[in-house]
């Protein structure tokens, strides 16, 4: 089947209006032209496309089918347009990122300083929340792309997973600086901050400590890693937490050791899975995702 642009819309505008003549207005083209357009398209698909009723021109049952699909393909063309201006945007326009708290006042700061660098003409909006709230602006699509923990999916995102690596905090000073790696036998008299209970990283650590016949000697529980870094940087506690937290704070009294077994973090990148996408998040993401190599691991569950 062979068919022009310009024959599906004269197709659909006579559906609309019912007459030629008006669709032709409608196009600003003459009502011969009109005519001859939609001759040709129904040749093509080899069928009549109306019937007519009270002056009126009615879509055939075939032609119903086709303006679904003639729908469509408008919509698709509206998509690339969109596409076309957001690639045009990718210098200039405004960014809605949402973040953990954590981000906002750590590691984020850097790595978004750094892209607006050779980006003068783009201008951001930074939202820290919780990771229920960020889910909800994302579905909602009030927010372009996200960065959280704990994601378990969502059919109206787009997520990709980072596995970030764990190491063992404590304050400068701390026996513990003597091995080389620290396990959970290590911390049988230590004071442990952690995060929830019901946190996916805390049924790790649970289970680590279980498995080497130890308990967890539990002193604070807290949301946030960062919360753990501020409390052992004031010379209080030992926790386990991701190597990209831990790193903030490694010249503020902090000393960092490997642990053992390696616990993984799970960082998730989302997107809205529908409307239009940005290129600008999308950039913005990559550069993201690779200012996190340097503390990230084999992902055991990928």
């Amino acid at each position: 089947m062979n068919f022009k642009l310009r024959q599906l819309e004269a197709f659909r505008e006579v559906a609309r209006t019912g007459s030629v003549t008006h669709a032709a207005k409608e196009l600003g083209i003459s009502q011969p032209a009109a005519s001859r357009l939609l001759s040709d398209f129904s040749k093509s698909v080899d069928f009549p496309l109306f019937r007519r009723e009270g002056g009126s021109l009615i879509p055939t049952t075939e032609a119903e089918y086709m303006l679904a699909e003639t729908a469509r393909i408008f919509e698709s063309l509206n998509h690339l347009e969109d596409l076309r201006h957001n690639l045009r945007m990718r210098s200039v326009g405004h960014l809605r990122i949402a973040c953990l708290p954590g981000f906002a006042t750590s590691h984020l700061p850097q790595v978004l300083t750094e892209f607006l660098q050779s980006r003068p003409g783009v201008t951001v909006t930074l939202e820290p929340d919780r990771p229920e709230r960020i889910l909800e602006w994302i579905i909602g699509q009030q927010y372009d792309c996200a960065i959280t923990d704990g994601f378990g999916g969502h059919p109206a995102t787009e997520s990709s997973d980072i596995a970030i690596r764990s190491v063992c905090i404590f304050p400068a000073g701390h026996d513990l600086e003597q091995k080389a790696v620290v396990t959970p036998k290590d911390l049988r008299q230590e004071k442990l901050i952690h995060s929830r209970r019901d946190s996916p990283f805390f049924h790790q650590l649970e289970r680590a400590f279980g498995e080497c016949n130890e308990a967890i000697s539990s002193w604070i529980e807290v949301r946030q890693f960062t919360t753990a870094c501020t409390i052992v940087s004031q010379g209080q506690g030992v926790s386990i937490v991701s190597a990209l937290d831990a790193e903030q704070f490694r010249d503020k009294g902090v000393s960092i050791r490997p642990f053992a077994p390696n616990l993984v973090h799970r960082l998730s990148l989302l997107r809205p899975a529908t409307g239009g996408h940005s290129p600008l998040a999308f950039d913005f993401l990559k550069h993201f995702s690779e200012s996190l190599a340097p503390f990230t691991v084999a992902d055991p569950e990928a």
